[in-house]
């Protein structure tokens, strides 16, 4: 029996996927379904395909999104937005520390130092402040004793940023197997807090300022971790303007700043793209930013096109964390910026002095008893899987390409879905008709058209008069 369009939506967004097992699924990219015009903007920007519009409005597949916030940038009417914590109360807590990230220093003007910026978040409220960006340095070196310790396994992915890990567990589950299991900078800052603030109060509270919304998600439903070390996380437009006038008065003043920065050039670099792979001295590398770049090199490690690569930086925002959907600054500009800041550190030595490793990669001397490590392995998470059992998947398969062969393959989006293939497989689930393809129907309707003249022409034998 055809079913209708509300049957359809019932199928495709309730909770039975088939026997995909389903993870825990917060996030914080959703959709402001006052807002959206039922465009299909997104469609083309996830890089997942999960997206669909339906009676004139998107929806989110949620077991499908990775939280990359691509559909955050493409919507021209601000309908996919992210979800943040906002400014903590302070009231709540006992000691407060803000945990800014390295893409921070990038959203202002160039002469702004970190301590400028560091001293603006103490006078909003924080008591202490530890950088990202020190933990990333304290990453970029168990990254290369991970990579030394592992020499010959191939090309191996950054963990870092939480879009991409998502990604590859949903459709690339076969590389998992290639991210390396050290915790993020985030959370390894937040747990170096906990240890450092531990007498301050009975109750700490740990926030990440965030240029990613994928980091919310991260602090929410963490991969490879039993839980996050983060309280709340606070995008950068929402805590940039009041930050701005602090940063603006500590600049007029003429008394000095108070030194708090402890990150140098490395740990700010992984605010930017290539900032990682510089930082880890792992001589052959490859960085990608942006999703669709993301794809095409994740695309070409599972069909084993990439060789002698040691190391793969990936990261979903264009140009690195400076790109990040919750940043208020030109990514071109931010990263032109972090740079000028790299350039008033950097002093000359080797990329990573052979005293600071550790032979066992997962410990750091700069942080101490914090183990760096992913002590869970990540699932994969089979939402392209058409069915549990083989056989009827390979079978599904085929009536899938079959479908894609009637469909014009113009990709135009009319339909709801991202692509032509991706209809064909929502037709094969059940979640759509063949017919929600305007050329399929119009075709069917000129054929229908073409028999109902042709029968109107047509009298039964016993009413048909010859003359």
């Amino acid at each position: 029996m055809v079913k209708n369009d509300d049957e359809l939506l019932n199928i495709f967004f309730s909770d039975d996927h088939g026997g995909i097992p389903m993870l825990s699924r917060f996030h914080s990219v959703r959709l402001e379904e006052s807002l959206c015009r039922g465009c299909t903007n997104c469609l083309k920007a996830c890089p997942t395909e999960a997206i669909r519009v339906k009676k004139g409005k998107a929806y989110i597949i949620e077991e499908r999104c990775v939280d990359c916030g691509a559909c955050i940038r493409r919507c021209p009417f601000r309908a996919k937005r992210a979800h943040s914590d906002g400014l903590p109360c302070f009231e709540e807590y006992d000691f407060t520390v803000a945990l800014p990230a390295p893409a921070l220093y990038g959203q202002f003007p160039r002469g702004t130092a970190p301590d400028h910026v560091l001293e603006a978040l103490i006078r909003l409220g924080f008591d202490a402040c530890l950088e990202v960006a020190f933990a990333a340095e304290a990453v970029s070196r168990a990254t290369r004793a991970y990579r030394e310790a592992h020499a010959g396994e191939g090309s191996l992915i950054s963990s870092s940023c939480p879009a991409v890990v998502r990604l590859i567990r949903n459709r690339f589950p076969d590389l998992l197997d290639r991210v390396i299991p050290i915790r993020s900078p985030m959370e390894i800052a937040a747990r170096l807090a906990r240890e450092r603030y531990k007498n301050e109060g009975r109750k700490l509270g740990i926030f990440f300022i965030s240029p990613c919304a994928a980091k919310v998600t991260a602090t929410r439903d963490p991969l490879g971790d039993e839980d996050s070390a983060v309280d709340g996380v606070i995008g950068f437009n929402e805590i940039w303007r009041p930050l701005q006038e602090e940063v603006s008065a500590i600049s007029r003043e003429e008394a000095e700043v108070p030194h708090r920065s402890e990150a140098g050039f490395r740990g700010v670099s992984w605010a930017r793209a290539e900032g990682e792979a510089e930082g880890a001295g792992l001589g052959e590398t490859l960085a990608a930013d942006g999703i669709d770049a993301v794809l095409e090199v994740l695309e070409a490690l599972e069909d084993d096109r990439l060789e002698d690569i040691a190391f793969l930086e990936l990261m979903a925002c264009p140009g690195g964390c400076v790109g990040g959907p919750l940043t208020v600054t030109n990514p071109y500009l931010a990263r032109a910026r972090i740079r000028s800041i790299e350039e008033m550190d950097r002093i000359e030595e080797n990329p990573l002095p052979s005293e600071s490793l550790n032979s066992e990669w997962n410990h750091d001397i700069n942080t101490g008893d914090v183990d760096l490590g992913l002590p869970l392995n990540i699932p994969p998470m089979p939402v392209f899987s058409l069915d549990d059992d083989l056989e009827t998947a390979m079978a599904k398969m085929a009536q899938m390409d079959r479908i894609a062969e009637e469909l014009p393959g113009l990709d135009c989006g009319s339909c709801g879905a991202p692509s032509c293939k991706a209809l064909a497989e929502d037709v094969v689930r059940g979640y759509a008709r063949k017919t929600d393809c305007v050329f399929l129907l119009r075709s069917r309707i000129r054929d229908l058209t073409k028999e109902m003249l042709e029968l109107e022409e047509i009298m039964p034998p016993g009413l048909d008069k010859h003359e």
